[in-house]
This record gives C-alpha cells, sequence and structure tokens, in this order.
C-alpha cells in the first residue's frame, strides 16, 4: 500500500473512534443539564441522584473524547499538508474559533461545575453546565462548517491556485452545516436516549432479580428497599424508572428529528454531490425508484450486473425533488459528465507524484455507501423502536424479570453508535475521489476542489504512515479499554458510585446547592 491509502485509513479510523464519544458527549451533557434544571425546580431528590450518576458517566466521556480529538488536528500536518495548505485560508476561522472561544469555553465552564459543588450559587452552579453544553454544540457547529465546506464549498475566490474566504457569512451559513448540524444534534440525542434506556433497564432488572421490586396481581409494580444493598431504596426505583422512559422520549423524537434532518441532507446530497447519492442506491440507471435492497456486484465501477430485486417506485424521485415521476441520474449516465468537467486523468503535476497521469475513478467505494447508508438508517429505526417498546413494558412501573431482554437492552446501546458511525462513514467516504468535492454551481477554470490524491504530504513515507497508523490506533485501543473499564465499574455501582454519601449515615446539610443538599464527600471526586 502507498503512502495515500495508508493516510486515509489512520484518517478514517482515528475520526470514528473519536466520533463515538462526541455524540455522546453532546447529547449526554445535555440532558445532564436538563435533569439539574429538574431538580432545582422540583426539590425531588431522584433528579439530584441523576444528575450525579449521569454526571459522572458525562464527565468520564468526556475526558477521553479530549484525548482523542486532539489528535485530529495534527494529522493535517502530520499526513495531510498539500491539504491544509490548500484549505487553510478557509479553515483558519472556524478551527481557530472553535478551539479559542467554543472548547475554552466549554471546558471552562465544566471545569467550575466539577469543582463548584456546594461552592457556587445553586443558579450559578447550574448556569455553569449549561454553559459548558453550549459550549460542546457551539463546538460541533464549527466543526461542521469546516467539514460542510468541504462537503460543498462556498464563499470562497482562487487565487494563485488557493481557495481564499472571500464572505465569511456564507462559509458560515453554509446550508449543508446548517443541515448537517441538525442531523449532528438529533443523532446525539439518540446516542444519550439509548444510553439511558440502556442502562437504567439494567438497574430495574436488578432490582426485580435481587428481589427489592415485585409485582402485584395486575402486573404494576411494588417498589420496595434493600436492608443490606447500599442506596437500593424507594428512591433509586424513581431514578432508574425516570431515567428509563426520559431516555426513551428522547430517543424517538430525536430519530424524528434525524429523519428530518437526513431527508433534507438527503436532498441537498443530490444537487450537491449526485455520484454519492447514486452511490448509495447503486442506481446504476436513471429512474426514480428506492432500492431497499440489491443484489449482484456493487463493487463495480459500472455496476452493470447490479440488480434491486426490493425496490419501492418513485420514492428515489421524491428524496431527491419531492415528487414521484421526475428520474434521477444512475453511475452510468453521471460518469461521463464528470468526466468532462473534472478530466479522466489526474493532471500531469508534480503534487500527484507516482500517482501522475493515472485515470480517475469518480464511483465511491459502492458497497461502503450502499450499506453505509442502510445502516444509518436501519440501526436508527431499530432503537426507535426498540424505544417505544421499552415505553409501552414499562407501562406499570418496572421492567420483566427476563435476563435475555435485559440483555438486550444493554446491546441497545450500540444501536444509535452504528447509526452515527455508519452515517459519518458514508458521508465522508461518498465524497470520493474528492477531499474537497467540487461544487456545482460554480463553473469555469477557478472552480474549487481538491482530489484526495494531491492531498497527502509529499515527504511522508509509507513506513512513516504505517508508523503512526499503528502507533495511534494501538494507543486509542487503550483508551477505549481504559473507558469501557471504567463506565462499566461506575454503572455496575449505580448510584452509590456517584455518591457514596447513601453509603454512610452522615447528615446532609444544604451547601448553597438548592433543594435536597449534599453530604460533605464530593460526588466528582475521582475527577480531581
Amino acid at each position: 500500500m502507498e503512502a495515500l491509502e495508508i493516510a486515509r485509513w489512520q484518517f478514517g479510523i482515528v475520526t470514528v473512534y473519536h466520533f463515538l464519544m462526541v455524540p455522546l458527549t453532546i447529547g449526554l451533557g445535555t440532558l445532564v443539564a436538563i435533569l439539574q434544571t429538574r431538580w432545582h425546580k422540583t426539590g425531588n431528590e431522584a433528579y439530584l441522584r441523576m444528575t450525579k450518576f449521569w454526571g459522572k458517566l458525562f464527565l468520564i466521556n468526556f475526558i477521553m473524547g479530549v484525548a482523542t480529538g486532539i489528535v485530529q488536528e495534527f494529522q493535517f500536518g502530520m499526513a495531510w499538508s498539500e491539504y491544509s495548505r490548500f484549505v487553510g485560508d478557509v479553515f483558519g476561522a472556524p478551527l481557530a474559533m472553535e478551539a479559542l472561544l467554543a472548547f475554552f469555553v466549554e471546558s471552562t465552564f465544566l471545569g467550575l461545575w466539577i469543582f463548584g459543588w456546594k461552592k457556587l450559587p445553586a443558579k450559578v452552579h447550574l448556569a455553569c453546565l449549561w454553559i459548558a453544553v453550549a459550549g460542546s454544540i457551539v463546538s460541533a457547529y464549527f466543526i461542521l462548517v469546516a467539514n460542510s465546506w468541504m462537503q460543498h464549498p462556498v464563499g470562497v475566490e482562487m487565487i494563485d491556485g488557493r481557495p481564499v474566504m472571500v464572505d465569511a457569512w456564507a462559509v458560515f451559513t453554509n446550508n449543508t452545516a446548517l443541515v448537517a448540524f441538525f442531523h449532528t444534534i438529533t443523532g446525539a440525542l439518540a446516542v444519550a436516549g439509548g444510553f439511558l434506556l440502556g442502562i437504567s433497564w439494567y438497574h430495574l432488572w436488578r432490582r426485580r432479580k435481587d428481589g427489592i421490586d415485585t409485582v402485584d396481581a395486575n402486573g404494576r409494580v411494588v417498589v420496595g428497599e434493600s436492608a443490606t444493598i447500599p442506596g437500593r431504596d424507594k428512591k433509586d426505583h424513581s431514578v432508574w424508572i425516570k431515567s428509563l422512559r426520559f431516555g426513551a422520549v428522547v430517543a424517538m423524537i430525536a430519530f424524528a428529528g434525524s429523519a428530518i434532518s437526513g431527508d433534507l441532507s438527503g436532498k441537498l446530497m443530490f444537487e450537491q454531490q449526485p455520484m454519492k447519492m447514486a452511490a448509495a442506491e447503486a442506481a446504476c440507471h436513471d429512474g426514480t425508484g428506492f432500492s431497499i435492497l440489491s443484489i449482484g456486484n456493487v463493487g463495480s465501477r459500472d455496476c452493470s450486473d447490479v440488480v434491486a430485486v426490493m425496490e419501492i417506485p418513485g420514492l428515489l424521485s421524491f428524496l431527491a425533488h419531492n415528487d414521484f415521476t421526475t428520474d434521477i441520474k444512475g453511475v452510468n449516465t453521471l460518469i461521463p459528465e464528470y468526466q468532462e468537467k473534472y478530466g479522466t486523468h489526474l493532471p500531469d503535476d508534480p503534487m500527484y507524484g507516482a500517482r501522475a497521469g493515472q485515470e480517475i475513478n469518480y464511483v465511491p467505494i459502492m458497497p461502503v455507501t450502499y450499506w453505509g447508508f442502510r445502516m444509518m438508517i436501519g440501526f436508527g429505526g431499530l432503537a426507535a423502536a426498540a424505544a417505544a417498546v421499552a415505553l409501552w413494558l414499562t407501562r406499570k412501573g418496572t421492567v420483566p424479570r427476563s435476563k435475555g431482554l435485559m440483555r438486550l437492552a444493554l446491546v441497545g446501546i450500540l444501536a444509535p453508535f452504528g447509526a452515527n458511525a455508519a452515517g459519518w462513514i458514508f458521508t465522508e467516504m461518498g465524497r470520493q475521489p474528492f477531499v474537497v468535492a467540487p461544487n456545482p454551481a460554480m463553473s469555469g477554470v477557478d472552480q474549487v476542489f481538491m482530489f484526495t490524491a494531491a492531498a497527502v504530504s509529499p515527504g511522508v513515507s509509507a513506513g512513516e504512515v504505517i508508523f503512526s497508523l499503528v502507533a495511534l490506533t494501538t494507543v486509542y485501543a487503550v483508551l477505549l479499554v481504559v473507558e469501557v473499564v471504567l463506565l462499566t465499574k461506575f454503572i455496575r455501582g449505580g448510584v452509590v458510585s456517584a455518591m457514596p454519601e447513601l453509603d454512610q449515615t452522615k447528615k446532609k446539610d444544604d451547601g448553597g446547592n438548592g433543594p435536597g443538599g449534599e453530604a460533605d464527600d464530593d460526588v466528582l471526586a475521582f475527577a480531581y
């Protein structure tokens, strides 16, 4: 393998790994802020316990997300220096604002929230969390502005062969970025909702298994208390049933939002990157039908032997144009159009190295786009359906005693993660062979685009990139083990792991943080 392919693998592995933590950080942080707000408004101690428990898991994930995210921007200089030179005049603004404004605000106020228990006034302490969460959301927006410019470059002029920003407003309000932001936030909330649902189901099941909670003749829960298991009182039941149902509702609403934003995003892709959507459908020929399942060699360039065995007539046209009759261009129609606009072979330029003059394949890896698109929709729909079933099964106040259902609920936590990862992979891989996709609205010799083959650092050898790939993958694997171990430890410990005072007979005081008060032990001491 040459340096280009290895560098792509490295960036893909690091990015997907980091993106597993991003949606949980954004979504769970938002839900924790809502729970703390509910505690201050109602004085219900169950909401305090929920804030402390889910807040601890949020912080573990946040710390790991920061550790894995630092490498992202370093990669631009290490393996993608030509790309950095090309986009630098555009990316400078959003990335600087993300690092110096959004991330600074996020980390500062999150620190105040961690250390502010019993020290800051109640409203100030709550405001710190909301500001930190807002910082993470704004941070995501700036990153998406940069990424969306790669998908749909706007607001620039080509000067000396490089795009230079001439309209910052156009860059920051890029329609691709606005829709992607909406889609990312709803996806993050779906992840957080599934996270609450699965873990809460596990703890309600444990209460049933340990004989703490029982059901009456009508199947309604009879909440009990344990004299031997710390923290397993009646309020503990309230924590988990409220968390489960809250998470399920959030997951369902988030999926609806993802479906709406996904539809908007798809319509933009049909307009801006028609080859990506044709590959996502394995649509070789023009037509209006949406393929639920196709068979044949979807990896071939012209996909001549691909046959749709399950198809919904007119749906593809509706996804693109809101009607059922407009033909959508297929791969075989688009290939000559791309060749006419952007050439059949890479330019004979030193920046391409040995790749200069190679034939350009404008069809992205079709199995990745085809199945990635379906996994994104499938996992998202599965998670939403599971949330609806969970609401029905817990309508009487607890979960069934079935161990199989409990395990299924825990495994179900992965579904929205899978949907997010598949969507991200589809979005990035479908853009190939461009690292900056051309904007169809632009025309002439100054059209803004960049082939991926031109983006890799010319002075980096394949061996050097392999070394960094192995090193980063190894470090990330270790960090993954650390995060899973920490999360598992505190999840199994339940609320007591976040509020050790529940295992002691210490008198509570208000501490200036609102109704209910808390013990002298600091709930977030592990973060110090």
